[in-house]
């Protein structure tokens, strides 16, 4: 009878966590006419012309992209190869391993619980993982061995330090400091995915046993923090990772193609990874990491580059931003929250046309002025595997251009498409 309480209570205690239903009642994006939201068909065209182009070219395989203004998609199209080596063309729903893109996800997950009081922004990460309590910065490293020494941190990391990329961790095989590459490694730490039956949980635990690029706070190094929180997510909701995003975001946002690991009637359309041998796109394999890894029943939930989406789905996480933290009545956010993410939250630590937000970097003043880049308040990111995004706040644009490859690639659609997008808008 007591656990049947405890059940009762915990499914209670979950349906009042769950995202709120909202006053406002934006509807999800649905395919609408350029003319009709403000923007050029003909200059649209040209965005075609040029994607067309790069892929007959040879300096892409495959593409798929997406532009949406005020809800409605106006653009959405598929080009070239899903897998060369195959023949198996690129279709509008491919699912692409987003990397990187995860992050924006996970510190959206991270700030519903913010919401809910379950925690402070600059609480110490050590209050909920014990391991980060002695924190440690590099000192020596001996390049023979790996061996290192450290010295005490002054500060402890904070949850907005690792959502912020101010923590000091570093990012292993993908770390500009070839020490952290091998310190990383030496210690068997997964950066990203893995197909291996390991929890986040137990990764995490010896990650914060290793030492810091820098003091906690005053720098700014791409770091595997966010996934950390995923790790934290887990905690602090009493929910697996995987199904907390399930139930919270992906569900409410109709989200129904983004998984850490497809189910296997969805595998087939996995794009392939591809890269340039001579002229010819062949897919691509690396044994530091299992590059099918969506395909795998694995365990692993990464919140830092775990997850593989589609350009649509993608888009409705955007929109939601936009809608200012709501989509088709149902609100993850609340718009004061999101106007938080979305402003400057590492002072000066970076000095130019790009400010730091809570997992997006958005374009500010000057860098509006600068042209390219979309209005101020422009924000976005991108993935290891090639994909990029942005959304503009003052126009309701969204641009999302998804690419799958590796290696040395003449690849220049991403700039390209951002650049254009912003010309297209004839209101």
């Amino acid at each position: 009878m007591k656990n049947l309480a405890a059940h009762l209570l915990l499914l209670y205690s979950l349906c009042l966590a769950a995202q709120t239903n909202s006053i406002q009642n934006s509807p999800t994006l649905t395919e609408g006419t350029p003319s009709a939201q403000g923007m050029s068909q003909e200059r649209l065209d040209k965005i075609d012309l040029m994607l067309s182009s790069e892929i007959s070219k040879g300096n892409l395989p495959g593409a798929v992209a997406l532009i949406a203004r005020n809800g409605k998609i106006v653009f959405h199209k598929a080009y070239g190869m899903a897998n060369t080596e195959k023949g198996e063309e690129m279709e509008k729903d491919a699912i692409f391993r987003i990397a990187s893109q995860t992050k924006a996800i996970t510190a959206t997950a991270v700030m519903m619980l913010w919401e809910e009081g379950k925690f402070k922004l600059d609480d110490p990460i050590s209050k909920y993982i014990p391991q980060f309590e002695a924190a440690q910065i590099l000192d020596t490293f001996n390049e023979a061995d790996s061996t290192y020494t450290t010295k005490p941190a002054e500060n402890q990391i904070t949850i907005r330090d690792l959502i912020t990329h101010t923590s000091g961790i570093g990012y292993g095989m993908i770390d500009g400091d070839a020490r952290f590459r091998k310190i990383y490694a030496k210690a068997g730490i997964i950066d990203a995915f893995t197909s291996e039956k390991i929890r986040i949980g137990e990764n995490i635990k010896k990650l914060a046993t290793l030492p810091l690029h820098h003091e906690p706070g005053e720098a700014w190094t791409y770091s595997e923090g966010l996934d950390v929180l995923g790790y934290f997510i887990e905690i602090v909701s009493g929910m697996p990772f995987d199904a907390f995003l399930r139930t919270r975001i992906f569900e409410p946002l109709q989200m129904n193609d983004t998984y850490f690991y497809l189910p296997k009637e969805k595998a087939d359309r996995l794009v392939a990874v591809q890269y340039k041998d001579g002229n010819k796109w062949k897919r691509f394999e690396t044994p530091v990491f299992d590059i099918d890894y969506p395909n795998s029943p694995g365990t692993f939930f990464s919140g830092g580059a775990g997850l593989s989406s589609t350009a649509r789905d993608y888009a409705n996480f955007l929109q939601m931003y936009l809608n200012g933290g709501e989509l088709n009545g149902k609100r993850l956010l609340s718009r004061t929250t999101v106007n938080s993410i979305l402003s400057n939250q590492i002072g000066t630590i970076w000095d130019g046309g790009k400010d730091y937000g809570l997992a997006f970097e958005i374009v500010n003043k000057k860098g509006a002025m600068a042209g390219g880049e979309g209005s101020e308040g422009t924000f976005s990111w991108g993935g290891y595997f090639n994909t990029q995004y942005f959304a503009d706040p003052k126009e309701n644009v969204i641009g999302i251009i998804m690419k799958q490859t590796q290696g040395p690639v003449n690849d220049d659609t991403g700039w390209k498409f951002r650049q254009m997008v912003s010309t297209t808008i004839d209101d």
